[in-house]
């Protein structure tokens, strides 16, 4: 994480972008790169979603590096980390939704 982290700090050092990285306008980019992989998807069935031919799976897999790229930004400029958020995140979701009465449905945990 630390090197991503450095990169993406460098990169943006040298464009002096820096400046315009505020965690709202990385909030707000994050959400137009997910949306982005939305977009290659829609229309599509269940079935054809796991058929992607290589040139849309290509540009799926830019838009989820945007994605991960932004995250890492945000997480960054606020002191988070987001591995250790991530794996918080499953303890708490093994807490509310346990497999022994949640397995095979699709309820939100409050509806349990």
């Amino acid at each position: 994480m630390r090197e991503i982290i450095e990169k993406l700090r460098d990169f943006a050092d040298a464009r002096d972008w820096a400046k315009f990285h505020s965690p709202k306008n990385l909030a707000m980019a994050l959400s137009v790169e997910a949306a982005e992989i939305v977009e290659h998807f829609q229309w599509l069935s269940q079935e054809q979603s796991y058929r992607l031919d290589p040139d849309k799976l290509a540009k799926v897999r830019d838009e989820i590096g945007d994605v991960f790229i932004y995250l890492t930004m945000l997480a960054d400029k606020l002191g988070l980390d987001p591995l250790a958020a991530a794996f918080d995140k499953i303890k708490k979701n093994e807490k509310n939704y346990p497999a022994s009465l949640v397995r095979g449905k699709s309820k939100k945990y409050k509806e349990y």
